[in-house]
């Protein structure tokens, strides 16, 4: 058999040559795709026999462990009444440490106010079996709205906890719920009357001051009076307003209240401040109402109350005005005599031009006729004598030329 030349010739035999190539190659990659299928069914059989050696361990590994623990509680001296702040504790314990920030879902439950006022938790480390615990304290303010009984949880929480070597366990665990109920005791449902409010705190305080001194005003005088609520473990919002709307002849204009809420070392402070602008529209003396205002003492467990004691003033007439606030008008002595000299003086001169000569020159003459018919007309009355009636009519006279 003859080979065959040329182009086509040519063309066979470089393919029958590279044949041993593409069959080398071929069969290298199946052996690699074997492998990796090999490899892949030995990672999966592995992390099915041994999960908690091949993958990052979670908080609820730590938890089931034994490693991580997460409690809560409820922080009340005593019974709870509506309004009371209580104290919702979180805590947090692990044998290993912290690697980073911990979060706390605030909750929503109706008829409570949830805060979390504190920034940073409390650190402590103790004992445990011999083993050595790091411990982190989360302190939530809730304050019952309403007499019930409450659940609040459980509570998301997010947290960073060393696995072991240079892992972490990070995720998101929950506090246990808890329950606690907020009634209202016969002492303070018997005090206080439907429809008022009261102040659940260790301490309550209300003070008043005014700008100026209140004896010697005028009508038309203003005052500005600033009332301050102040107590211990509750909201500024929670404080009791001023009812002021002033008095009988005196118009009250409060401001916008001021809220200020201070938290110092654990100790929370609420202020509540009133500024009432007075003005005295009546001349007279007048009152302004006492008020009282209800404080349940948690440390007692006692309603107490705080007065504010009514306050009586005396306005007096100005200057131009009656007792009612009519304009009288009342000339002094002074003014009296200036009018009477002025009235003497016009009255004089109207005599000495009526009875002195004319003098004999024209030109002069012209003049002084000028000067007396300008006098005239400004000493006769403009106005009718009805509109006018304290000028008598004046008498028209004809002069002989």
């Amino acid at each position: 058999m003859s080979v065959q030349t040329g182009p086509w010739g040519n063309e066979m035999r470089a393919n029958i040559d590279a044949a041993p190539k593409v069959i080398h190659r071929l069969w290298h990659q199946a052996i690699l795709g074997v492998l990796r299928t090999v490899l892949c069914l030995g990672c999966l059989v592995c992390t099915a026999l041994f999960p908690s050696d091949l993958r990052a361990a979670s908080p609820q590994d730590l938890i089931r462990q034994g490693d991580l623990t997460i409690n809560t509680s409820v922080i009340a001296g005593g019974s709870v009444v509506p309004g009371q702040k209580i104290g919702l504790r979180i805590e947090l314990a692990t044998t290993r440490w912290f690697t980073g920030g911990t979060r706390i879902e605030i909750p929503e439950v109706p008829g409570l106010v949830i805060l979390q006022t504190e920034q940073f938790a409390s650190n402590a480390s103790e004992v445990r079996a011999g083993q050595t615990w790091v411990i982190q304290r989360w302190t939530l303010d809730v304050f019952p709205q309403q007499a019930q009984s409450f659940t609040v949880g459980p509570i998301p929480v997010q947290v960073s906890v060393n696995a072991g070597g240079s892992d972490s366990a990070k995720g998101q665990v929950f506090a246990p719920a808890v329950n606690f109920t907020a009634a209202i005791p016969d002492a303070l449902s018997d005090g206080v009357a439907d429809g008022e409010t009261w102040v659940a705190s260790p301490t309550f305080a209300v003070e008043q001051s005014f700008d100026r001194n209140l004896d010697g005003l005028s009508v038309g005088d203003a005052v500005e009076r600033t009332v301050r609520f102040e107590a211990n473990d509750v909201l500024a919002m929670m404080l009791p307003a001023l009812n002021d709307q002033g008095a009988a002849g005196v118009t009250a204009y409060p401001s916008p209240p001021v809220l200020d809420n201070r938290n110092n070392r654990g100790t929370q402070t609420a202020r509540r401040t009133e500024v009432i602008s007075y003005v005295v529209q009546v001349a007279g003396t007048w009152t302004l109402p006492a008020q009282r205002f209800h404080w349940w003492d948690t440390q007692s467990q006692a309603l107490k109350a705080v007065e504010l004691g009514a306050i009586t003033f005396t306005v007096v007439a100005s200057e131009g005005e009656t007792s009612d606030g009519q304009s009288a008008f009342t000339p002094s002595p002074k003014a009296l005599l200036l009018t009477l000299l002025a009235l003497i003086v016009a009255g004089i001169s109207v005599f000495l031009l009526r009875k002195l000569p004319k003098p004999p020159y024209p030109w002069f003459r012209a003049a002084w006729d000028r000067l007396h018919r300008a006098l005239s007309v400004a000493l006769n009355p403009v106005l009718p004598d009805t509109i006018n009636p304290r000028m008598p009519p004046t008498e028209s006279k004809t002069r002989k030329r």
